[in-house]
């Protein structure tokens, strides 16, 4: 890799990390060109992205911005996940990771100003999805109003009934 390309790369990577919410970091030890390819579908399917880098470049995109907490994390064969949904990125590489067999090993991560680790990813990833909450939240909107019309028409409902008993005698 000749100096311009290295200058394009490290341009790349400051653009992938000041354009997403959450970056997770990861050792790939042994993983196959399969399983990698595998593990780049699942990320992309969340809307994210795994990208194996290098470690001197991601280095220096990061130094002076506010991810160089994450330079010590920067060591041995590394990816990177980057995505605008963190929960999503967060439980597509966590669910790999338990599959893999110690291959796909997070490191830690960046999220909304704040540096986490491997145990914080794991929370993340536990957390329910953005469309799970929505699907909740909706779900105790329309309760109460559900309840409030079955309690509107139970007497009309009952008042009906005695009419209709009294008509057939």
């Amino acid at each position: 890799m000749n100096r311009a390309e290295k200058q394009t790369e490290i341009l790349e990577l400051q653009k992938t990390f000041a354009s997403n919410d959450i970056v997770i970091i990861s050792h790939n030890k042994g993983m196959t060109v399969e399983q990698v390819t595998n593990l780049r579908r699942t990320v992309r399917a969340t809307g994210g992205r795994y990208k194996v880098t290098k470690n001197t470049l991601a280095k220096r995109a990061i130094q002076g911005t506010e991810f160089e907490s994450l330079s010590p994390l920067l060591t041995g064969p590394t990816g990177l996940t980057t995505s605008k949904d963190p929960v999503a990125a967060a439980k597509a590489i966590y669910d790999f990771a338990k599959t893999s067999n110690e291959k796909l090993v997070i490191l830690g991560g960046f999220f909304s100003n704040t540096t986490l680790d491997a145990k914080a990813v794991e929370t993340l990833a536990k957390l329910p999805s953005l469309n799970e909450l929505r699907a909740k939240i909706l779900g105790l909107l329309q309760a109460p109003a559900t309840k409030v019309a079955g309690v509107v028409q139970a007497p009309a409902g009952q008042l009906a009934r005695v009419i209709s008993a009294y008509a057939n005698k």
